[in-house]
């Protein structure tokens, strides 16, 4: 188990670094912060389920769009994406951009870029494996500023009726949005009471623990679709972005580039 949270682990920090990389290559603006938060829990996910670009059996949605750039950095981590392809986003003619455009054949499920959309596509798919008595999972990342769209309840409370248990919902909890930080009754702690209230089998972990995410993976219900509210820290590795929403949308210049992969290294 140590040698499989070694090797996940790694993987989160490949993950961190190849987002820095990306972004600073595009010479463009881009979402970092909400990406760095994710770092371990795709680690995790990609991992921990039978994730593939042909023929999938369990499939993965994120659903929080503005964090394609830790997306793109796990696909190209897995070999999913090749480099040049991976390093040609925000350019023209790429096929990747700051939100998610649907190509399987690249490991992208879904398109996105309009918050709250992402559980309703995985309620979906959860319904069609049930019909189909397809035994694989599906899992679904959100954020926590996301869930104020209602779209995100609607396709709650539909889970839940449906018995949807192979269903998998990751809030990640950085407690950030756009425009500043997120209102108490919408916490980490208040979350949980929330997808609680809903019907949900709920787990609370620290999202940047690799062995509690497992173990809130493993905890999963023979009736009820799982939620996973994982507490992070918005640009998480990197000490200067880190709970700083400046980050939430910016520009790595070369020294900022240079001082962010120092501290990464630190972690």
């Amino acid at each position: 188990m140590l040698e499989k949270i070694n090797k996940i682990r790694k993987l989160s920090h490949k993950i961190r670094k190849t987002i820095l990389d990306i972004s600073y290559n595009s010479g463009e603006p881009s979402h970092i912060g909400g990406a760095l938060s994710m770092a371990e829990i795709l680690a995790v996910i990609y991992s921990n389920f039978n994730i593939k670009v042909s023929k999938p059996l369990d499939r993965f949605i994120l659903s929080k769009g503005h964090g394609f750039l830790a997306l793109l950095s796990v696909l190209y981590c897995k070999n999913f994406v090749k480099k040049k392809e991976a390093f040609e986003f925000q350019k023209n003619g790429s096929e990747f951009i700051a939100h998610p455009i649907m190509n399987k054949s690249l490991g992208v499920e879904t398109s996105n870029g309009s918050l709250g959309q992402g559980l309703s596509f995985g309620v979906g798919l959860a319904i069609s494996y049930k019909k189909k008595k397809n035994n694989n999972s599906i899992i679904v990342v959100v954020g926590d500023g996301e869930c104020y769209e209602g779209s995100v309840w609607e396709a709650a409370i539909t889970a839940t009726e449906n018995n949807l248990n192979n269903l998998f919902i990751v809030v990640d909890c950085n407690g950030h949005q756009n425009d500043g930080a997120i209102n108490k009754m919408m916490t980490f702690e208040e979350m949980k009471k929330k997808w609680l209230g809903f019907g949900w089998n709920v787990n609370g972990c620290d999202g940047h623990n690799i062995s509690a995410l497992i173990k809130a993976f493993k905890k999963s219900s023979k009736t009820k679709p799982t939620a996973i509210i994982a507490k992070t820290v918005k640009g998480k590795g990197v000490s200067f972005m880190e709970n700083n929403n400046d980050w939430h949308h910016g520009r790595l210049t070369k020294n900022i580039y240079f001082e962010s992969i120092k501290s990464i290294k630190k972690n």
